[in-house]
């Protein structure tokens, strides 16, 4: 899996996707679905119906990059998210490794305390 920074942002497009899409019509999913800039340098995540194959487009500086995972078993569980959702880097290799999110439990870790004004 890619090594992206904590800035980078993961979209979800939970509604089916014609997997026959390419990067122009992906692109144009970002703009029209999801009301983002295909641009931005965030990612954006498309699965087909069965949710056996997904489909990450990101703008890089120079170019499109367009990556397709296909299960050869099993279906993406996507039933913790809503369409449109941004979410971790690590989000999403947890869901391209088919671990179940929805009743998974993020413990709470040290935050520095905000300063009263």
């Amino acid at each position: 899996m890619l090594s992206l920074p904590p800035s980078v942002r993961v979209f979800l497009c939970l509604e089916q996707t014609d997997m026959r899409k390419g990067i122009d019509g992906l692109a144009a999913l970002v703009e029209n679905r999801l009301q983002q800039d295909a641009l931005s340098g965030h990612l954006f995540c498309f699965f087909n119906k069965a949710r056996d194959k997904v489909k990450v487009l990101h703008w890089d500086t120079t170019g499109f990059c367009l990556y397709l995972k296909r299960l050869e078993k099993g279906r993406f569980h996507l039933g913790a998210f809503a369409n449109g959702e941004a979410v971790s880097p690590v989000t999403l290799q947890l869901i391209l490794e088919g671990l179940e999110l929805a009743e998974a439990k993020r413990h709470s870790r040290f935050e520095i305390p905000k300063k009263a004004a």
